[in-house]
C-alpha cells in the first residue's frame, strides 16, 4: 500500500509500505475511505516536535472494514466505520468512566494518511453506521473521529450549558467543531476569537454570535467589554500554545471554567493565580468514543455539519500539499481521498 511517511520537518513523502496485518486477535484492518491532515501534524512539520526517525503520520480515519480478529465481534468485513484518533478496549475501568482515551490499553493513531490502517482494539474502537453512508456525510464522518469530537468534549470539559455564554478561543478545525458544540449544548452566545474572515463566516454559519479579532491581554479586555466586565461562563480552548492558556483562563469568569484541548506547548500554569481566580480548570485528550453514537447520528440525521470545516480536497498522494495549505493558513483543514 501508499502512504505519508515524516522525514523531517517540512518533509512529508508518499512511499510505498508494508500492507498492515492483523497482529491481535482484537485487530481489525480498514480500507480507507477519507483521512486528513490534522493541525496537531503541523507541530512535527513546523519542527516544534521532534520527528525522530521517518515514520507513517496521521490519526483521523473512517473506512471499510476489511478484515477482522477472531475476537471482534462488534463490526464485520464490508461495514463502514468511524473510529478515534485514540484506541480503547471500552471495557476497562477508565473507559466504563467515560474517558476512554485514557483506556488502560489505550494506543493513539499514528499511521491513517494510508490506504489501508490496522486498527488495535476494534472491539471497542469501532462503531460501524446502520448501512454505508451516501458520500456526501463521509467528511462530516471523519471530522466525528477527531475534531468534531474534541470540539465537543472542549465544550463539555467547559460545562458549556443552556443560556450561557462560551467563549471559543482558536478558530481551526476544532475551534469551529468548538463553536457548533457550544450551539449545540444550548450556549445563547457564542464568541468566537478569530482573525480571519474565512474563518470567521464559518463559525457565524455554525452559530457564533459575535467575533473578536484581538489576541491576549486585548482580547480578554474585548471578552470582558461583551460580559458586563465578568468574563464568560465556558472557555473552550482549542489552541495549545502558552499564549491561547493565559487568554482562556483571564476570559473566564469566577467561577467559570476552561476546557482546555489544544494540545499544550510551553505551557506553564501559576498555581497562585489559578487559586484566586475560582476558575475551574479541564482537559485532555478527547475521549471521543463516548461521543461517537450520538455525533455520528447528528451528522447522518444532518443535525451538525462539521464536514464543512475541510476546504480543500485532496488526493492521498498529494498529502504533502495538504500540509503546506495548512501551515501557510491557505486551508481550514485538507481532505484526503486515497
Amino acid at each position: 500500500m501508499r502512504g505519508a511517511v515524516i522525514h523531517a520537518p517540512g518533509d512529508v513523502r508518499f512511499e510505498t509500505l508494508d500492507d498492515p496485518k492483523i497482529l491481535e486477535p482484537t485487530d481489525a484492518i480498514i480500507r480507507t475511505a477519507l483521512t486528513c491532515v490534522c493541525g496537531s501534524d503541523l507541530w512535527p512539520w513546523r519542527g516544534l516536535e521532534p520527528t525522530g526517525e521517518a515514520h507513517p503520520m496521521g490519526h483521523e480515519y473512517v473506512g471499510f472494514v476489511e478484515e477482522v480478529g477472531s475476537e471482534v465481534t462488534s463490526v464485520r468485513p464490508g461495514q463502514f466505520v468511524v473510529g478515534s484518533f485514540a484506541t480503547s478496549d471500552n471495557t476497562c475501568a477508565n473507559c466504563r468512566n467515560g474517558f476512554q482515551s485514557n483506556c488502560l490499553h489505550r494506543e493513539f493513531m499514528s499511521s491513517c494518511q494510508a490506504e489501508y490502517v490496522r486498527i488495535p482494539h476494534a472491539q471497542g474502537t469501532l462503531v460501524a453506521t446502520a448501512t454505508v453512508p451516501d458520500e456526501g456525510y463521509w467528511p462530516g464522518l471523519l471530522a466525528v473521529s477527531d475534531v468534531m469530537g474534541t470540539g465537543w468534549w472542549a465544550a463539555d470539559a467547559a460545562e458549556v450549558k443552556p443560556g450561557s455564554t462560551a467563549v471559543v478561543v482558536g478558530d481551526g478545525a476544532v475551534g469551529l467543531c468548538g463553536v457548533i458544540a457550544a450551539k449545540e449544548r444550548g450556549a445563547e452566545r457564542i464568541i468566537a476569537m478569530s482573525r480571519h474572515a474565512s474563518r470567521q463566516k464559518l463559525a457565524r454559519e455554525f452559530g457564533a454570535t459575535d467575533i473578536v479579532t484581538e489576541r491576549g491581554e486585548e482580547g480578554v479586555a474585548r471578552i470582558k467589554d461583551l460580559t458586563g466586565g465578568i468574563g464568560a461562563d465556558s472557555v473552550l480552548e482549542c489552541v495549545g500554545t502558552a499564549q491561547a492558556m493565559r487568554q482562556a483562563l483571564h476570559s473566564a469568569r469566577p467561577g467559570g471554567n476552561v476546557g482546555f484541548v489544544g494540545v499544550p506547548h510551553e505551557v506553564a500554569l501559576d498555581g497562585q493565580e489559578l487559586f484566586f481566580s475560582h476558575v475551574g480548570l479541564r482537559g485532555g485528550p478527547a475521549p471521543v468514543r463516548r461521543y461517537l453514537p450520538e455525533l455520528i447520528d447528528g451528522v447522518l440525521s444532518g443535525r451538525i455539519e462539521p464536514g464543512k470545516v475541510f476546504d480543500l480536497t485532496l488526493p492521498l498522494e498529494q498529502v504533502a500539499e495538504g500540509y503546506r495549505a495548512m501551515d501557510e493558513r491557505r486551508a481550514v483543514k485538507a481532505l484526503l481521498r486515497p
